[in-house]
C-alpha cells in the first residue's frame, strides 16, 4: 500500500496540517482506524497541560483513601493512605521513620555477610573441593587483561 502526504484540518484551531506518509504507515502498522484530528501544537497543548500539573490518582481527580487507626508501636491515633489488613502492624510516621534506619543497618550486615561468602567461593579463604583450586579474582583479572591485550581484533 502506498502512502502519500495528505493535508488535514485541525478540529481545535481549524488550521491545516500535514499527515505525512510516515505517520500514515505508523497508523496502518498500529491498526489505528481514524486519522488524527489535531495538529501537533494543539495535541501537545491538550495532553501536555495535564502532565505538568502532576501525575497519579490525585491529578486525575481521584482522592486517596485515608484510614484512621492507632499506631501499633506507640498507640497514638494516625491516618494512613491504605486500608490496614488484619494481623499486620500499622505504624505512624515517626515510628515508621525510626524503624527504617534499623532496617537499613540490618540490610548492610546482610550484604557484608554475603560478601564474605563470595570471598570463600573465590578461593581467598581456605576450604575444600573446587574452592581450593580456584584463583583469586585479582589474579584472574590480570590474566584476562593480558589475554585481551594479546588478542588481535581484526
Amino acid at each position: 500500500m502506498d502512502f502519500v502526504d495528505r493535508l488535514l484540518t485541525c478540529s481545535d484551531c481549524g488550521g491545516e496540517f500535514i499527515f505525512t506518509a510516515g505517520e500514515q504507515l505508523f497508523f496502518f502498522d498500529k491498526q489505528f482506524k481514524n486519522d488524527p484530528k489535531r495538529c501537533k501544537p494543539c495535541k501537545s497543548r491538550r495532553f501536555g497541560a495535564g502532565s505538568h500539573a502532576g501525575t497519579g490518582p490525585a491529578a486525575a481527580g481521584i482522592s486517596r483513601t485515608e484510614t484512621r487507626t492507632s499506631c501499633s508501636a506507640c498507640g497514638i491515633e494516625t491516618t494512613v493512605p491504605f486500608k490496614p489488613t488484619q494481623g499486620r502492624p500499622v505504624l505512624c510516621r515517626q515510628c515508621f521513620q525510626a524503624q527504617r534506619p534499623a532496617a537499613s543497618a540490618a540490610n548492610g550486615a546482610e550484604q557484608a555477610r554475603m560478601a564474605g561468602v563470595g570471598q570463600q567461593a573465590s578461593g581467598v579463604a581456605s576450604g575444600s573441593g573446587a574452592a581450593q583450586h580456584a584463583r583469586p579474582v585479582s589474579e584472574m583479572s590480570g590474566a584476562i587483561v593480558t589475554l585481551l591485550a594479546s588478542t588481535s581484533w581484526a
